[in-house]
């Protein structure tokens, strides 16, 4: 069946007693053995709980894994992936990352003696020089926040197996409808499905899918056991999200490439950074793993000083954090998404103060051009009097 198809019917012929089209919030936390040493197979919510357990068989399936978790945020299914290591652990993670791992990884997960060194993750080279006899696994964000970074996954995964290590993907961006990393050789697929998986801007949420019997019962066990899961109405939510994930990604995509190339062309901008164009350093890469392009991308003024009256005049697109909804959001990495990133380190990737995110929603495209001009020619007229 295409993967069209089965985002639709997501939950649609899982209750068999009312034939219910929408799977039903089941708010339960408690569920009753019929006799002793016996189980209808769910007994307390944490652990298991029918609405959730649809949306992990979801993912499971969309991902190409044999497990799914779904977690109350991406964070906690962040945390819940770095449980599986522990004193003395050491990880390689992608360089240009986002903000809020960066802080889990060095503020929290260094207190447990877990620590990362933050490398170009598509540089083999680069790669065999940092990996260490205490290393055990590779955290991939591709593409990148917010610089849209490409890793070549087949080949990097491939290392990581030589290795030994756990390859960790991070699919956020591109989600299971345009690239599933499990297919090109990782073990663990990680989402904050608070963007596009959810669609909305309107639930908080986590995924993970496990490829392999050994690390889908250890997830198991770290999931029951931290108990950041997801609770059965957002469980709904998420999945009804999910359901027009295919229509949502192909129409950001559509109208991000469109805007990208507009901005390309505008003279204020010194660079878009978008692995759908041609000029990307990433785009055969991208092309040959992926089916599709996300719908975000950054760009970078020649002027630092618009930063501030384009974010103040823009009208249908919303200054705010957060991305992958259908409202176009944009956002200004340097002190917000990564403002917990020290200096040097966005300097060295590029995250400066001239570089802005814009997550691309479903509005008409013409609308948002519109938006982004009027807000251009404020600017300009604020900072040149022009």
């Amino acid at each position: 069946m295409k993967i069209e198809s089965r985002l639709a019917q997501i939950g649609s012929i899982k209750e068999p007693v009312t034939g219910a089209v929408s799977f039903p919030v089941y708010q339960a936390t408690a569920f009753r053995h019929p006799r002793l040493g016996e189980s209808t197979g769910f007994d307390y919510a944490r652990t298991k709980s029918p609405t959730r357990s649809v949306l992990e068989e979801a993912a499971a399936q969309l991902e190409s894994g044999d497990a799914g978790f779904a977690c109350s945020s991406g964070m906690a299914a962040l945390t819940t992936i770095f449980s599986l290591f522990g004193q003395g652990d050491h990880l390689l993670v992608s360089l240009d990352l986002y903000g809020g791992t960066y802080r889990l990884l060095e503020r929290i997960m260094s207190r447990f003696g877990v620590t990362a060194t933050y490398v170009d993750t598509n540089d083999i080279d680069e790669l065999n020089m940092l990996v260490t006899p205490s290393t055990k696994a590779i955290l991939i964000e591709t593409p990148t926040n917010p610089l849209m970074m490409i890793t070549d996954l087949e080949r990097v995964c491939a290392w990581a197996k030589s290795k030994n290590l756990l390859s960790i993907v991070d699919n956020t961006l591109l989600t299971p409808f345009f690239q599933r990393p499990i297919e090109l050789g990782a073990d663990i697929v990680v989402h904050s499905a608070s963007k596009y998986l959810g669609g909305h801007n309107d639930v908080l949420a986590g995924l993970i899918v496990t490829k392999g019997k050994e690390l889908s019962e250890q997830m198991a066990f770290l999931h029951n056991s931290l108990g950041a899961v997801l609770g059965p109405q957002d469980s709904w939510l998420l999945m009804r999200g999910m359901k027009t994930l295919a229509l949502r990604m192909e129409r950001h995509q559509a109208n991000a490439t469109a805007i990208a190339n507009w901005l390309l062309a505008h003279e204020a901008v010194d660079e878009v950074y978008y692995p759908a164009l041609p000029h990307h350093p990433g785009h055969d890469a991208q092309s040959r793993q992926s089916s599709g392009n996300t719908g975000i991308f950054s760009f970078r003024l020649k002027n630092a000083a618009y930063v501030e009256p384009i974010l103040r005049h823009i009208r249908l697109i919303a200054f705010a954090e957060s991305l992958g909804g259908v409202e176009s959001l944009m956002t200004y990495p340097a002190v917000q998404t990564h403002a917990d990133i020290p200096v040097e380190i966005r300097q060295k990737i590029g995250v400066d103060d001239r570089l802005l995110r814009f997550s691309v929603g479903i509005e008409h495209q013409d609308d948002l051009i519109a938006d982004l001009a009027q807000a251009f020619d404020a600017a300009k007229r604020e900072i040149e009097g022009a």
